[in-house]
């Protein structure tokens, strides 16, 4: 995360103090439980990565980079009911994305079925795993409640040969899908109900995305991540605090499995974004309800929604360390994500002219058929970014919101009679102005002082408003979008039936036009519309003939960094 301290001024300076994870990898490290650092992302390919599963991505390749170690990209890829090879390509792509390299190292739990096999085929032989008919209904009953223990299943004293030769019939599809199940048996009465003789295999007979029909019996996920782990060699596993329940039974797996070297889980609090949808079931049915456009719709934060908006790797590695990694869940706000995303590209990008409500601005007094270049830095605060020629003519376009026939007090726009600068180029003054049949206003009228050019050194009088304009005659039109939260925030997330209350104005579509200097930007190329905050060029809805723009952020921001 260095470079981030070298990109942003808001970065804290390096503390000396660690997180909690580094002083536990450097306790182990000390003690010689390992002699380097493996780390994996390890999600199960049935949805789209969101925001919270960078934070996972950035922690695990960060530590694994920290201490000269090596990351893995794993598929936990044992359920098949939901798993899609659509979903494994467009995980991979956003963890390369983000910056994570795992270079040639992309493995899946479903290679490894044949030595998870072994593995409860070994449990079995130490008495430590039978096979059990009860029905899943019936193993809730005996598993017990918080408060009192389960008791055993009647089928839990079956000798070893009974057990390995049933589970031989599940492994050769002899059993229908419910029929009797794996299970370690380790103790009914533990305070742990995890640890209850938990489920390790299931009989399933569907089609796997990657093992095809080859197996009809699947582990399942607290039974085979630990394997996987030990497999790899990873010395420690991170994952989120619902894990930490789960923890003893990782540990009895790798530890009855005798790996000689186990892996240490870890966990750590989960990110929770203010006002946002981040569940995959809930995103998939806002897909299929056709609330929005797909997985990468811009009003989402699965990471393909972010890039495709305009978020880039640095803004969200500069919002993950300002998260920071805690052991108590918390809340942050979205603003501090949009926060995030200006700080990186303020110094970045260009700052362009751009109308998104056009209004017609007629300057009476400028030649007809004339027109100048007028010189614009392309980014303000960066000179050696350069600047650009932009023509001025005789009629421009102007926000609609920079004029008003009645203004309250303190607008120093433009209104009939005041007089305001065009960036970059010349005082004008209202003179007048139209309006159709019914009383909207399609035009203004103005008179501009040639005296005051731009760059002149001009400094006889000053006013108080400055509007950006497009030249009318060589303006190129846009769709612009504009976004706000898909989730009504006054209402909550959720109805009390489980239906989200979607914001009916979460997006707002405008024709705008733009100074020419846009007509050359390619998709995922992002600008900044003076005053109207960060827009990027949309990859999917953007042709040769029209732009597209999402908005990324406001130019504003209500946040204020601690």
């Amino acid at each position: 995360m260095d470079e981030l301290t070298k990109s942003s001024d808001v970065m804290p300076e390096e503390a000396v103090s660690k997180n909690f994870i580094e002083q536990i990898i450097d306790k182990d490290l000390e003690e010689g439980k390992y002699k380097s650092v493996i780390t994996r992302f390890p999600p199960e390919p049935n949805g789209y990565l969101h925001i919270g599963h960078a934070k996972s991505i950035l922690l695990n390749y960060g530590l694994a980079k920290k201490y000269n170690g090596q990351f893995n990209l794993r598929f936990d890829d044992t359920n098949p009911t939901k798993e899609k090879t659509e979903f494994v390509e467009s995980i991979a792509e956003d963890v390369r994305w983000l910056g994570a390299d795992f270079e040639d190292r992309i493995f899946f739990a479903s290679n490894y079925f044949r030595q998870m096999y072994e593995a409860a085929v070994f449990l079995i032989k130490k008495g430590k795993a039978f096979v059990c008919d009860l029905s899943a209904e019936e193993i809730r009953e005996y598993r017990g409640t918080l408060t009192e223990p389960g008791k055993n299943s009647p089928y839990r004293e079956r000798s070893v040969e009974e057990n390995l030769a049933l589970f031989e019939k599940m492994k050769n599809g002899e059993f229908a899908d419910g029929a009797c199940v794996l299970r370690a048996k380790i103790d009914m009465s533990s305070p742990n109900i995890n640890m209850r003789d938990p489920v390790i295999y299931r009989v399933a007979h569907m089609t796997h995305h990657n093992t095809k029909d080859a197996w009809c019996i699947y582990p399942m996920y607290d039974f085979a991540h630990p394997i996987e782990d030990a497999i790899e060699g990873v010395s420690h596993s991170i994952c989120t605090l619902e894990f930490e329940d789960h923890r003893p039974l990782y540990d009895w797996v790798v530890r009855e499995l005798e790996y000689p070297q186990p892996p240490r889980q870890i966990e750590f609090a989960k990110m929770y974004l203010t006002n946002v949808v981040t569940g995959k079931r809930y995103i998939k049915k806002l897909v299929e309800e056709g609330v929005v456009d797909g997985w990468d719709d811009p009003r989402l934060v699965t990471i393909a929604a972010l890039r495709r908006r305009g978020f880039t790797p640095e803004s969200l590695k500069l919002f993950m360390e300002l998260c920071g990694v805690s052991k108590s869940n918390s809340s942050v706000d979205y603003a501090m994500l949009e926060y995030c995303i200006r700080e990186d590209l303020k110094c970045k990008r260009s700052r362009l002219m751009v109308v998104l409500r056009p209004l017609r601005l007629v300057i009476d007094n400028y030649p007809e058929g004339q027109s100048e270049m007028v010189e614009v830095l392309n980014n303000p605060e960066v000179p050696e970014m350069g600047s650009r020629q932009v023509a001025f003519g005789r009629e421009l376009y102007i926000e609609q919101e920079d004029f008003m026939v009645e203004p309250p007090k303190k607008y120093f726009r433009l209104f009939p009679g005041n007089e305001v600068r065009l960036m970059n180029a010349y005082y004008v003054t209202c003179t007048g102005y139209e309006t159709d049949d019914e009383g909207n206003v399609t035009a203004v009228h103005a008179t501009y002082d040639p005296e005051t050019k731009c760059g002149s050194g001009f400094n006889a009088r000053k006013v108080k408003g400055t509007i950006h304009w497009v030249n009318a005659e060589d303006a190129v039109s846009i769709t612009a979008r504009l976004y706000e939260n898909l989730i009504d925030e006054e209402k909550g997330v959720y109805n009390e039936d489980g239906t989200m209350n979607i914001n009916p104005n979460s997006v707002t579509v405008v024709k705008g036009v733009a100074e020419p200097a846009i007509a050359s930007a390619k998709p995922y190329d992002s600008f900044q519309f003076l005053r109207n905050g960060y827009f990027c060029v949309d990859y999917k809805d953007t042709t040769p003939e029209h732009l597209v723009f999402n908005r990324i952020a406001s130019q504003k921001s209500g946040y204020k960094p601690a």
